[in-house]
């Protein structure tokens, strides 16, 4: 893969001709800002800047009043490795922002990772299909990484009902009792399916269940159409994913501004 080449293709696709990402959202452009807006339990924030040192603070300015006017107490500003001006981050800091765990955005060919992988004995994958399977899930997640649920409870909620072709997910069970659980973005018009969620119950760990369900994942992505898997990886999974084959694009990091920050 040409990683520079496959970049500027994400950069095109998922950040400047975004989609909304479930009901009720809406994905606008600002002058040089793209940002989503939509209900308080889903995801607001900047998807793609491109500003230069004489406009950069104006913009963000812009971006903390419109959230503000929408009535929203919180909003992200995704700011990767290759967004200029380079000081962007430090300019979000000065303007309230609060910068969270830095990640990585790797990408590797969905085909290439849907060699089934190996379960311990007594686990079995489930698709989530209803309300009962978003509960299995929440469960794992607030489980694995000790965090509130509901707001993604709610979102995938309203995605089965309205856009249940948007997404995928899986859980997995051993005796009935849910140890992991991953998710499968679908965007439309896209070359990229988006692996996120992934998550698995402490005593759990190690035994293959993450790589398991990155190839589940690869399966079904590549049956849709898809060519490339996305992920922003933590640190944790990161060199499991180099290992499997991802590649390494950029940096992400979220900057998450508070209600009456910076002001």
């Amino acid at each position: 893969m040409d990683l520079t080449t496959l970049r500027d293709l994400y950069d095109r696709q998922l950040r400047l001709g975004a989609r909304p990402d479930g009901p009720g959202a809406r994905v606008e452009r600002d002058g040089p800002v793209v940002r989503q807006t939509g209900p308080a339990h889903g995801w607001n924030g900047v998807l793609w800047s491109g500003l230069g040192p004489d406009d950069a603070d104006a913009a963000i300015a812009a971006q903390i009043r419109h959230y503000a006017s929408a009535g929203h107490r919180t909003f992200e500003w995704k700011a990767y490795g290759h967004d200029r001006p380079a000081d962007l981050p430090a300019r979000l800091e000065a303007a309230g922002f609060t910068a969270e765990d830095r990640e990585t955005l790797m990408v590797a060919e969905a085909a290439a990772l849907s060699v089934p992988g190996e379960l311990p004995e007594g686990v079995e994958l489930r698709e989530v299909t209803d309300a009962a399977g978003v509960a299995l899930l929440v469960r794992v997640r607030e489980q694995a990484f000790g965090t509130d649920g509901s707001d993604l409870g709610r979102r995938l909620i309203d995605q089965l009902a309205d856009a249940p072709d948007s997404f995928a997910a899986v859980v997995a069970l051993h005796d009935g009792e849910p140890v992991s659980a991953a998710r499968l973005e679908l965007p439309p018009d896209s070359d990229f399916a988006g692996l996120c969620g992934g998550g698995t119950v402490e005593a759990w760990r190690g035994r293959g269940i993450y790589r398991a369900l990155v190839a589940h994942r690869a399966r079904v992505a590549a049956a849709r159409g898809y060519r490339y898997l996305q992920v922003d990886a933590r640190d944790t999974s990161r060199p499991i994913l180099r290992r499997l084959g991802f590649e390494a694009l950029t940096t992400t990091t979220p900057y998450i501004h508070e209600a009456g920050a910076g002001v």
